[in-house]
């Protein structure tokens, strides 16, 4: 299988940037599509970004279109999140997803076969 491992969380001012990166090993060549999602306390699992194999194709929410950019980097196993523009309401635990089935991009949790344990994003007012 895949293991994936996230880092770049913390605390930021709202207005404030963040980047998250996500760290694949194991089965690497195998992955697919990659995805981050979040879940505030309280609250379901929702998508956030989504980027093909090639990075080629890429897909995001509408809650953060134009304000974070998913991006990845095959040699060296990473796929990254540019987080701009942050306010209180993307204060949650994010996490980064990684599928072995042949999918283009993932929209959904049951797309992907692999997470990681999550890092803490916390936006201040």
């Amino acid at each position: 299988q895949v293991q994936l491992v996230e880092s770049g969380g913390g605390l930021v001012q709202a207005g404030g940037s963040l980047r998250l990166s996500c760290a694949a090993s194991g089965r690497t060549f195998s992955i697919y599509a990659m995805g981050w999602f979040r879940q505030a306390p309280g609250k379901e699992r929702e998508f956030v970004a989504t980027i093909s194999k090639s990075g080629g194709k890429t897909g995001y929410a509408d809650s953060v279109k134009g304000r974070f950019t998913i991006s990845r980097d095959n040699a060296k196993n990473t796929v990254y999140l540019q987080m701009n523009k942050l306010k209180p309401e993307d204060t949650a635990v994010y996490y980064c997803a990684a599928t072995l089935k042949p999918y283009e991009l993932g929209y959904a949790p049951y797309d992907y076969d692999n997470w990681g344990q999550g890092t803490q994003v916390t936006v201040s007012s």
